[in-house]
């Protein structure tokens, strides 16, 4: 009785299509729901490190002096909250893995030149309108106590 399920189960794997993918002689392919690996988009990144406190293992630097985005990949779990989370949706989860190494890496993400031109010039708006709200608070300082003094 053995004996005739092991032939039907070899017969069926005789004209049936493998179960598997053979791997090192073709290129990978990977499914659409697939969770690979973190990708950042620093053209659209503007370093509020939301990801960087949404993130439950502690994978994601942010690093605003330096302008640098790190991600550490053997420490990230691939649970998309910071893909989820990111204001900006500059952080995608990206369908290939990461390829494999003796050492544990980093991947570095820098500001484009763009980007760090974007952030100065937005800096640069802040600390104009904060400079014109002192002014204005100074003005009407000064009109309240004229107001209120008017032998001065």
């Amino acid at each position: 009785m053995a004996f005739a399920n092991f032939t039907k189960t070899e017969l069926k794997n005789l004209f049936k299509k493998p179960a598997t993918e053979k791997y090192p002689e073709g290129p990978a392919t990977f499914k659409d729901a697939t969770r690979g690996h973190i990708a950042n988009n620093m053209d659209t990144c503007v370093l509020c490190s939301v990801c960087q406190m949404r993130c439950p293992t502690g994978a994601i630097t942010v690093d605003r002096k330096a302008q640098t985005w790190t991600i550490r990949p053997f420490s990230c779990i691939q649970c998309r909250r910071c893909v989820d989370n990111c204001p900006k949706k500059s952080l995608s989860m990206e369908i290939e893995y990461t390829k494999p190494d003796v050492e544990k890496s980093q991947m570095v993400f820098e500001l484009s030149e763009k980007q760090k031109a974007m952030l100065a010039e937005q800096a640069r708006q802040a600390a104009e309108r904060v400079a014109a709200a002192m002014e204005e608070r100074k003005k009407a300082a000064s009109a309240k106590q004229a107001k209120e003094d008017p032998k001065k």
